[in-house]
């Protein structure tokens, strides 16, 4: 298998290398639960009942996906930084380190989300008609967790090792059962939303086991050691501190959103949220993959005492950033029915979410700047900032604006849509000017001082 070449590749290929396979892998990962979404809104009347009760999990999902980020995209920035310095004994343990972490984590939350699930979906908004549906979904989905906390956290480090496309393949083969086996589970057999969570454990256990086939064979440089010892974790929580918040308090947004929507507009408003949601999270695929593909290269290069290629690195991923988030922003504006329709073709509720999505997005361009300064932050193992702007646009800025908006400016629906780029505009821009700022100077200090 065709590794990228950190040492001696050319820059815009390393990141063209690791960011396409990344590109293909994440947006076959949205399949997993996008396409669930796409069925269950075609369920014959009940689709938009069954989205509404489907997205009440969505907390539950984020708070996986956050441990995963924080294991994964926390320590594979030092697992490069480490390569890039020829610490192959420190790279052994961070990798093996945050495998551990991972099936722990795993076994928890499974755990607790089998025991606690009824109480913590009433928490999240769900009411009695809704609760049944939702508490099934969750049921079913949970047993996933460690094939898909696994597969997907230690695919930053594979990735690290200039393996992308040992990731893709994965995420390709899940994804690809997946979309065979939902149609199969909710209509041919008649489970419904408990059909659409089965068909996603089935593709992630299919998933886990080409990413051990990796981890377990000779192209993995650093061979898998399964022990009860945990040897740099906090070094590797205390990075995936930013990316874990990133995930979690989108679980705290969309408990705000659920309960405030429920509030103001419903339940069939909820079923808008989930909706939006989901565009959101096919919109930010391949932001974060161009992000995370140029991570690696910027943490390789930084470890390595290269910094104009790291400044060459940043200026190029903004700019590819940049010109896509533009694009998609265009095309929301102009047709954003067309993402709507994607999940369902009730009129009524392709209406409505027309005119949420054309609020939610209204600032998406900011987005580059968001996601570029907390790429660069993180690859260069700048924990106290990647921290702090993870906690200004979600929690500082996002959930209060969610209630602020509605309730004391009298907005109701709209003030929960426009909280987010409002979030967008004051949150990127200061992480951005942040990073030219701070960052900049520490690189040519240290091309000086070679």
């Amino acid at each position: 298998m065709k590794k990228v070449d950190f040492e001696r590749g050319g820059l815009t290929q390393n990141i063209l290398q690791t960011a396409f396979p990344l590109l293909v892998a994440q947006v076959l990962n949205l399949l997993y639960s996008i396409v669930d979404r796409v069925y269950i809104g075609r369920i014959p009347g009940a689709g938009t009942a069954a989205l509404g009760a489907v997205g009440l999990c969505f907390p539950v999902i984020m708070i996986i996906a956050a441990f995963t980020n924080m294991y994964g995209m926390g320590g594979a920035p030092l697992f490069a930084i480490a390569l890039g310095k020829k610490e192959r004994k420190r790279a052994d343990d961070l990798q093996n380190t945050a495998l551990r972490l991972l099936l722990l984590t795993a076994m928890i939350i499974f755990a607790l989300g089998e025991i606690f699930g009824g109480n913590l979906l009433r928490l999240f908004g769900a009411t009695d008609a809704e609760l049944p549906t939702s508490l099934s979904y969750l049921r079913f989905y949970l047993p996933g967790t460690l094939p898909l906390m696994i597969s997907a956290g230690m695919s930053p480090f594979i990735n690290a090792q200039g393996y992308s496309s040992v990731s893709m393949i994965a995420v390709m083969v899940g994804a690809g059962a997946n979309l065979i086996l939902d149609p199969l589970f909710i209509f041919r057999l008649g489970l419904g939303v408990e059909g659409a969570a089965i068909a996603t454990v089935i593709s992630q256990f299919l998933a886990l086991i080409v990413t051990l086939k990796f981890l377990l064979g000779k192209e993995n440089e650093f061979p898998v050691r399964i022990a009860f010892r945990f040897p740099y974790a906090g070094e590797i929580m205390s990075l995936g501190l930013s990316p874990f918040i990133m995930q979690a308090t989108n679980s705290l947004v969309q408990i705000s959103c659920n309960n405030v929507l429920m509030h103001f507009g419903g339940a069939a408003y909820v079923s808008i949220m989930t909706i939006v949601s989901s565009v959101r999270s096919i919109l930010d695929t391949p932001v974060m993959a161009l992000t995370e593909g140029t991570s690696p290269v910027i943490s390789y290069n930084y470890g390595a005492a290269r910094p104009e290629n790291v400044k060459r690195a940043i200026r190029l991923m903004v700019a590819l950033c940049f010109s896509y988030t533009v694009t998609m922003w265009l095309l929301l504006f102009f047709h954003p029915r067309f993402f709507v329709r994607i999940f369902s073709t009730d009129p009524e509720l392709v209406q409505e979410c027309s005119r949420a999505l054309h609020l939610y997005f209204f600032a998406f361009v900011f987005q580059t700047l968001q996601y570029s300064g907390q790429t660069v932050f993180k690859a260069l193992n700048k924990k106290r900032r990647t921290i702090f702007f993870s906690l200004l646009r979600k929690a500082v800025l996002v959930v209060p604006l969610t209630f602020a908006l509605p309730y004391l400016f009298g907005w109701g629906t709209d003030g929960v849509f426009m909280a987010e780029p409002i979030s967008n505009v004051i949150g990127g821009t200061a992480c951005f000017v942040t990073m030219r700022l701070t960052i900049w100077p520490e690189l040519d200090k240290t091309g000086n001082g070679r």
